[in-house]
């Protein structure tokens, strides 16, 4: 069921399950998904004696802005002070966080600036390393056609005329055919009718190359994040080896900056989805990681 918690910025819906009393786990889902790609992993975590708390992120399902005047940002700070005013107004001082996609983004953050509140994370489909993100390999480039097209005004256009269009043809080429169905794509797909989507959207992918100005209430957040040399808390990277959009490659040799302990796993066959098309898989390794 789905559940309201009020933060200074936002009215976050998000669900919770398990054992109340039992450790507290963030799953943070990534673009263009919502808390669906949780669905079959978030009861094994359950079952095993962990509270999952699964927000929408700004700008998806129900979650709202509580002032039409604040800046619609799709900035990863914006989105990992939502994360840690979500684990206040839940009363959570501390919870482990799992992140898929933009969610593995926010978890990188939330690690490297509230190392204190993140007992641990574990990130799927997207590595990490120190300061602002570098200029993609050429290869990497064309995966990342979706990013540039957003710079544009034609672009901007596209998202804003059919999001649901826009989403789909990410999923239908970001891993190996066949692995979603219809139904489950217009599931998830109703979170994209949230008015603010598109906005948010088109922030979050121009302000990271710098295209798009940020929002001044984030700056000493994304300071500490831009400025961190390494991550101190455990964390376990999950990588789907066919994952078609961000390459494989892209997530090796990242140990070096990771100074709680670092375990990269990569899962043959899988491609940017791995919580949807591997979820037992994926289950036991965070059980294997999140277990004391």
């Amino acid at each position: 069921m789905t559940q309201f918690a009020e933060t200074p910025t936002l009215r976050i819906a998000y669900e919770d399950t398990g054992p109340k009393d039992g450790p507290a786990v963030l799953l943070l889902h990534g673009w263009p998904d919502d808390p669906r790609t949780w669905d079959a992993v978030a009861p094994a975590l359950n079952a095993a004696g962990f509270r999952t708390i699964v927000p929408y992120l700004r700008g998806f399902g129900p979650t709202v802005f509580l002032s039409a005047d604040t800046m619609r940002s799709g900035e990863m700070a914006a989105m990992a002070q939502d994360a840690i005013e979500l684990a206040d107004a839940l009363g959570l001082k501390t919870f482990a966080v799992v992140g898929h996609d933009w969610g593995a983004r926010i978890a990188y953050v939330l690690a490297a600036a509230f190392p204190e509140r993140v007992t641990r994370i574990a990130t799927l489909s997207v590595g990490w390393q120190p300061g602002e993100l570098a200029t993609p390999s050429l290869e990497q480039v064309r995966k990342y056609w979706y990013q540039w097209f957003m710079a544009t005004e034609r672009g901007r256009e596209s998202v804003r005329s059919d999001p649901k269009a826009f989403a789909r043809i990410q999923w239908e080429t970001w891993a190996p055919q066949g692995w979603f169905s219809d139904a489950e794509f217009a599931a998830t797909a109703k979170s994209f009718e949230n008015p603010d989507w598109p906005a948010i959207t088109l922030h979050s992918y121009t302000v990271r190359w710098g295209e798009s100005d940020k929002d001044p209430r984030y700056a000493g957040l994304d300071r500490r994040a831009m400025s961190a040399q390494s991550i101190p808390v455990p964390t376990l990277m999950i990588q789907g080896g066919a994952d078609g959009v961000t390459l494989a490659a892209t997530t090796e040799g990242k140990d070096k900056y990771f100074t709680g302990g670092y375990r990269r796993v990569v899962l043959d066959g899988v491609g940017h989805f791995p919580t949807r098309e591997k979820p037992e898989e994926v289950s036991r390794l965070l059980l294997g990681f999140l277990k004391p």
